[in-house]
């Protein structure tokens, strides 16, 4: 399988913060190009056999994908994992783990927006969930917008869902060791999302990739909707210089929202070992 490969290792559907179903975005993901795909929700794999049985139907290449929410160094970090059992009794364990406390962390961002005047967020947003335990920032982002409250969910964020905003509430996810080991127990790879997201510091961002090594994860998103091209020249030199394979992915959430679309990516440097290399007997296996 070749760096050329139309690989998109990164989405979401309504099982997380997507608004399209596992099979709408597979039959987007074909649609477009794609190949390879994986769908990656939040911290939960209950659309796997879905995303899987719909992949197959189309004659599409499918990894199972997930993305797990870390508290590192203080900052969110997400740790995606592919080609695992989706039927895997401790990873289904940790995810749940990790989902509980959103509930309360969300009533809290519904209460705080009230006292700026922005009353019943919380209610609202519930109306955009599928699943009431992945209730995220997304969801008040787009009830803020569908009552014009803000222009886009850029606004939101930049008005209310950051540090230091009204409307923003820390939450304590996974520990990183605890999701890499989850993914590789569940014998899949674990891979840091989007990495130029995060803003750490130099020494902080060694740090991530140092400990993210050390715990046994093999790869890092070079390509990816939110980098820049100088991005994934950074991204592909950090890749060489630990050692870690290279992954490709959207994170499309929807066809409104999201800048970049499933499959529309440039492909990897042609220097880095993709993902998918190491994968393959994981992909050969799901074709059966």
């Amino acid at each position: 399988m070749s760096h050329l490969l139309n690989a998109d290792l990164h989405c979401h559907s309504v099982v997380s913060d997507g608004t399209l179903t596992p099979e709408a975005l597979a039959a987007r993901a074909h649609g477009n190009g794609v190949q390879l795909w994986a769908l990656t929700d939040h911290d939960e794999i209950r659309g796997q056999h879905r995303a899987a049985a719909a992949a197959q139907a189309l004659g599409m290449d499918y990894l199972t994908g997930v993305e797990i929410s870390v508290t590192f160094v203080d900052t969110t970090v997400h740790i995606v994992g592919l080609g695992f059992d989706a039927d895997d009794a401790q990873l289904a364990r940790g995810l749940a783990a990790t989902r509980d406390g959103r509930g309360e962390r969300a009533q809290e961002i519904g209460a705080q927006l009230a006292r700026v005047g922005i009353r019943g967020a919380y209610e609202g947003a519930l109306c955009y969930v599928d699943n009431p335990e992945l209730i995220s920032r997304t969801h008040f982002a787009r009830y803020l917008v569908d009552t014009g409250h803000c222009r886009d969910a850029g606004e939101v964020f930049r008005k209310y869902l950051t540090e230091g905003k009204p409307g923003f509430v820390p939450h304590r996810w996974a520990r990183l060791g605890d999701a890499v080991r989850w993914i590789r127990e569940a014998g899949g790879m674990a891979v840091i999302a989007h990495p130029a997201r995060y803003r750490l510091t130099a020494n902080e961002e060694y740090a991530l990739f140092s400990e993210f090594q050390q715990h046994g994860g093999q790869g890092v998103e070079v390509v990816t909707g939110s980098h820049t091209a100088a991005e994934y020249a950074t991204y592909a030199a950090m890749a060489q210089e630990f050692g870690l394979a290279a992954s490709r992915g959207s994170d499309f959430h929807s066809p409104g929202e999201s800048h970049t679309d499933l499959g529309a990516l440039p492909g990897l440097p042609g220097q880095l070992t993709p993902v998918w290399q190491l994968l393959h007997e994981r992909i050969l296996r799901a074709a059966r």
